[in-house]
C-alpha cells in the first residue's frame, strides 16, 4: 500500500463559533521553486481525495499537469480509487519546482459549497513572507478571479491581469534581482466553461515562458 504524506495544518483545522475557517494546510514551498501557485482556499473537507492542494477529483488541476509534462492527464491519477497520487505529486513538485498555498489563510463561506463566489475573505495571506522561503520565484499564478483579486489587493497592484496574462508586480523581486511577475491562469475547476485542451494549452504556455518545459 502507498505511503500517503499528510500537509494537514493540524493546528488551524477547527472551524471557529462564528463560522470562521482556517486554512487547513501547512505551505508546500521548495526552496528551489520557481513558480508559486496560489488558489483562493481549498474546498470543504468532505470533497477531499487527498491531503494537499487541489484536492477534489473532478478538479482537473492534476490531470492538466500530468498532461503537459508526460503527455498523460491521468498520470496523477489512480482511476479505479479515485483519487490520485499524492506521493507522486509531491515529488515531482519538489524535482520541478512548484510551490503552493492560497491567497487567504482564513475565510466564511458563505453557502455550503466549493464556490468562490460565495467566498468572504477574513485574513489575506502575507504573500511577501511566502516569498522570503523562497529565493529564485520568479512567477506567481493565480487560477481564479477570487484569488487573483484577493492577491491584487494584498500587494497593492492596480493593473489586475486578465485570463492568460501577466503583470510585474511592484517591488517584489527574487533573490536573483528578477522582478516577480504574476500569472493569472483560468480555473481547473470544471465549472469554468473552457475545454481542458484550451486550459492546459494555457497552463502549458506560462511553463513555457518560465522556461519549465
Amino acid at each position: 500500500m502507498e505511503k500517503r504524506n499528510s500537509f494537514l495544518n493540524t493546528v488551524n483545522i477547527e472551524r471557529s463559533r462564528d463560522g470562521v475557517e482556517y486554512h487547513p494546510l501547512i505551505p508546500f514551498l521548495p526552496e528551489n521553486a520557481k513558480v508559486l501557485f496560489l488558489g483562493s482556499f481549498p474546498p470543504q473537507r468532505k470533497r477531499w481525495c487527498m491531503d494537499f492542494y487541489y484536492p477534489n477529483y473532478i478538479n482537473d488541476h492534476w490531470r492538466i499537469e500530468g498532461q503537459i509534462f508526460f503527455g498523460d492527464k491521468n498520470h496523477f491519477v489512480d482511476v479505479e480509487a479515485k483519487r490520485f497520487k499524492l506521493n507522486e505529486i509531491v515529488t515531482f513538485c519538489q524535482e520541478k519546482g512548484l510551490a503552493f498555498f492560497d491567497t487567504s489563510t482564513a475565510i466564511r463561506r458563505l453557502q455550503d459549497n466549493a464556490s468562490d463566489k460565495f467566498l468572504e475573505v477574513v485574513q489575506q495571506t502575507d504573500i511577501r513572507a511566502l516569498m522570503l522561503k523562497l529565493p529564485h520565484c520568479r512567477a506567481i499564478v493565480t487560477t481564479g478571479e477570487k484569488a487573483t483579486d484577493t492577491i491584487c489587493a494584498s500587494l497593492h497592484i492596480a493593473n489586475i491581469p486578465k485570463v492568460n496574462s501577466f503583470v510585474a508586480i511592484p517591488d517584489l523581486f527574487n533573490r536573483d534581482g528578477e522582478q516577480v511577475l504574476l500569472y493569472r491562469l483560468p480555473s481547473s475547476s470544471r465549472a469554468y466553461p473552457l475545454s481542458f485542451e484550451k486550459k492546459a494549452e494555457a497552463y502549458r504556455y506560462c511553463f513555457k515562458k518560465l522556461e519549465m518545459v
